[in-house]
Order: C-alpha cells, then sequence, then structure tokens
C-alpha cells in the first residue's frame, strides 16, 4: 500500500461538502484518511433572529459518523468579527455594499481554517465542496506541504515559480470561482475540490445513495455568508444607528419621501416609498446629506454604468499577468454579481496596483463596495473592490444636451455623435 495522505475537509453540514468528503473516501486504491471539521463562524447568542448554527453542526456530525470519519468543531466568531462582520458594518457606513461571502472565505477558510488545518492537524491538503477547479493534480496539491516555503519577507521576484491557477468547474451554472476570488495562492495550493468535475444533480444522487437524507432535505442557503437569510434592513439596524435621510429623485430634484438610513439601501433595488404608486429605484447615493437618489423606472439610464476602478487587485496567481505588466492594459472578462454573464472588458494597471475597468456594454447597478471578479476563459484571475463608478448614462446624456444646448446660443456647429 502506498503513501496514506490526511485530508482535512471543511463540514458545513449541507449536501456539498458532505458528498466532498465521501468523494475522498471512495478513491481507490484507499490512500486517504479524512478529518471532518465544522466551523463555527456566528455567535447565535448576538441576535435575537433565528441561527441555524446548532443544526448544521449536527447534521455535519451525522454525516461524519456515517462516513466513520473523526470529526472536529472549530469556533471562529472572534475571527469572523474582526476579519469579516466588522470590515462590513464600516462599508456600509461608507454607502458602499460589501460581499461577506468572498471576505469570508478570503479570511475565515483560506486563511484560519487552511492554517488549522494544515499546522494544527497536520493536514497534507485541505479539502472544501466548492464547484470549481484547480489546474494541479492531487500529487501536486499533497507535494506542497513538503515544500520549504521562503523564509524571506518578499520573494525573490525571479524565483521560478509555476502558480496554481483556479478555473471554473464541470456545472457552470454552480461555479463559485466568483466567492473564491480574493482567497491567497498558498492556500489554494494546498486544496482540493473533489466536486470540480460534478454537477450538482450528480452529487444530489451521490448524496442519496450514501444515505444523507437529513442533508438532502435542507434548503441552499442564500443568505449573508454564515449569518443567514434575514430581514437586511432589521439585522443591520441593530449594529447601526438608523441615519434618516431623503429620497430624491435624480431627474427633478423633488424629494419623494424619506428612508432610514443610506446603507440600508443598495443600488438597483426597488425603493419602498410610502405613497409612491409607481416603482422608484435607487440610483446613487450621497452619504454627506444623506440624500438617497432614486429614477422612476427599473432600467434608467441613471443606473447604467460602463467603468469602474478598484482598489488593490488580488490575482490568484500573486503576479498581475505578463502581458498587463508589459503593456499596461488586457482584455478579459468581468462580473460583480455571482452568475451574471461575463461581459467583455479592457482593463488599465495603474501605479498602485488598482485597475480601471472598461466594460464593452453599460451595466445595470455597478456598486461600490462588490468585487469586480476578472476572466480569462475558464480561469478566474482575482479580483478587486469596486471603489469608484464612472459616469452613468443619464450624466453622459445630460452632458450631451447641455453641450448642445450652449453650442445652439451660441450657434456653433453640433458635431454628429455618429461622426
Amino acid at each position: 500500500m502506498g503513501l496514506v495522505r490526511h485530508v482535512v475537509c471543511a463540514m458545513s453540514g449541507g449536501v456539498d461538502s458532505s458528498v466532498a468528503a465521501l468523494r475522498r473516501l471512495s478513491v481507490v486504491p484507499k490512500c486517504y484518511n479524512v478529518t471532518g471539521v465544522f466551523m463555527k463562524n456566528w455567535d447565535s447568542l448576538d441576535e435575537s433572529g433565528v441561527c441555524s448554527t446548532e443544526r448544521d453542526c449536527d447534521d455535519a456530525y451525522r454525516v461524519c459518523q456515517t462516513l466513520d470519519i473523526p470529526f472536529h468543531q472549530v469556533s471562529y466568531v472572534k475571527e469572523y468579527w474582526h476579519d469579516v462582520f466588522s470590515n462590513l458594518l464600516k462599508e456600509y457606513e461608507k454607502g458602499r455594499t460589501p460581499n461577506p461571502d468572498i471576505l469570508c472565505n478570503k479570511h475565515i477558510k483560506f486563511n484560519h481554517f487552511h492554517k488549522y488545518a494544515i499546522h494544527t492537524l497536520g493536514a497534507d491538503a485541505m479539502a472544501t465542496g466548492h464547484y470549481a477547479r484547480t489546474s494541479q493534480e492531487d500529487e501536486e496539491v499533497f507535494q506542497q506541504s513538503h515544500t520549504t516555503r521562503p523564509t524571506t519577507l518578499f520573494r525573490d521576484r525571479f524565483e521560478i515559480r509555476n502558480p496554481a491557477k483556479l478555473c471554473k468547474g464541470a456545472d457552470l451554472a454552480k461555479d463559485q470561482t466568483f466567492f473564491l476570488s480574493q482567497i491567497s495562492q498558498d492556500a489554494l495550493r494546498q486544496t482540493l475540490f473533489p466536486l470540480a468535475g460534478l454537477t450538482k444533480e450528480f452529487v444530489k444522487k451521490m448524496a442519496a445513495e450514501a444515505g444523507f437524507h437529513h442533508v438532502l432535505k435542507k434548503k441552499e442557503s442564500m443568505g449573508i455568508c454564515f449569518i443567514g437569510e434575514r430581514h437586511f434592513e432589521n439585522f443591520i439596524l441593530e449594529y447601526l444607528e438608523p441615519k434618516p435621510g431623503n429620497f430624491v429623485s435624480i431627474e427633478d430634484g423633488t424629494v419623494k419621501g424619506t428612508h432610514k438610513g443610506w446603507f440600508t439601501l443598495t443600488l438597483g433595488q426597488r425603493a419602498r416609498i410610502g405613497g409612491q404608486k409607481d416603482a422608484w429605484f435607487v440610483v446613487d447615493k450621497d452619504i454627506v446629506t444623506g440624500d438617497v437618489f432614486v429614477a422612476p423606472t427599473t432600467n434608467h439610464p441613471a443606473l447604467f454604468r460602463d467603468t469602474a476602478r478598484t482598489d488593490r487587485f488580488h490575482w490568484i496567481a500573486s503576479d498581475p499577468p505578463a502581458e498587463l505588466v508589459r503593456t499596461q492594459m488586457m482584455e478579459c472578462h468581468f462580473r460583480f454579481i455571482h452568475q451574471m454573464v461575463l461581459i467583455p472588458c479592457t482593463v488599465t494597471l495603474n501605479m498602485d496596483g488598482s485597475l480601471w475597468i472598461s466594460l464593452s456594454q453599460p451595466v445595470r447597478a455597478l456598486t461600490p463596495g462588490q468585487f469586480a471578479v476578472l476572466y480569462k476563459g475558464d480561469e478566474c484571475l482575482g479580483s478587486g473592490k469596486i471603489i469608484q463608478l464612472g459616469p452613468s448614462e443619464f450624466t453622459l446624456q445630460k452632458g450631451r444636451e447641455r453641450l448642445v444646448a450652449n453650442r445652439q446660443q451660441n450657434n456653433e456647429p453640433i458635431p454628429d455623435p455618429a461622426g
């Protein structure tokens, strides 16, 4: 019998992580020892809402019993509060809309949990139930734990490296690379994705055959990472003081109603304005005055933009692509919402590592605080937080109208926009 590898599988109590653990055990010949670990990242005693942590933990334990593998629990409640939730509150106060699921993977699962699996439990690799793929073969992953890392603060720039790539899983409808776009290269190199080549339907079939009926009955989690599905406005107002302000029409500046705080609203959502017959949609926010600007249709030009700037971009490979370094520009594809259609774009690399992203077409409700995730073919290149937006189609339209009016007033020729 060959060398037996130790794999630590992150168990959530759901069907995907359960089948991920099963897949590691099912390899023939038997060459894996698998340990299941459940992470508690949110303290249910901290708020009044319903929290399913204990039930999820019990479901994960039952799966591990069925598979006859060791089960551990680990708490990252403090780490989640400091690294994810505090950041989330600060972003909302700045008028942005953060993505806690991406931050949770970056700071908790692929940082604290990764270190716990490798250093505390002595694993050769960790496994998760994400629908994603890595460019490495399993044996390459296991070799990482026996590779000596550079001890210097900075890597030798001439060090020959072959970074692992993060690629889309076989089930494109379930692909989760978007949520993994901020993880470190070191963590990716020591991670297995047992569901990489499977569809969700096949995973459910495997779960049923393995007798995981208790996890098959559960609804898929759709709420904020580890907080669950709550009424968002009520939840956020438990942590941030209400800051009432006005809903203001972007078209004529009239006040349409009032809100409890700009942080309870995100761009593109329908604004609940009492006394208004027609639907109004959030198009912009002013955190100085507290005004939230609204427009009267879901596809109003004030909601569409085609440029955005990120903060310092996180490249999965650690370094920007050679093409981008060489020319400062690169063509690729963009999304800022999980499963939105990929949009062709051109990115420009700035001196501080941030990117300007120019899209081939205007996109609805580009939102500061969300992550701009870039792709080249099947490869997820990484992501950067959107911190600045270009002008909306409405602003550009108004600017053109003013230009035409000024030229007409001065009897100047009006340029043909098609020219």
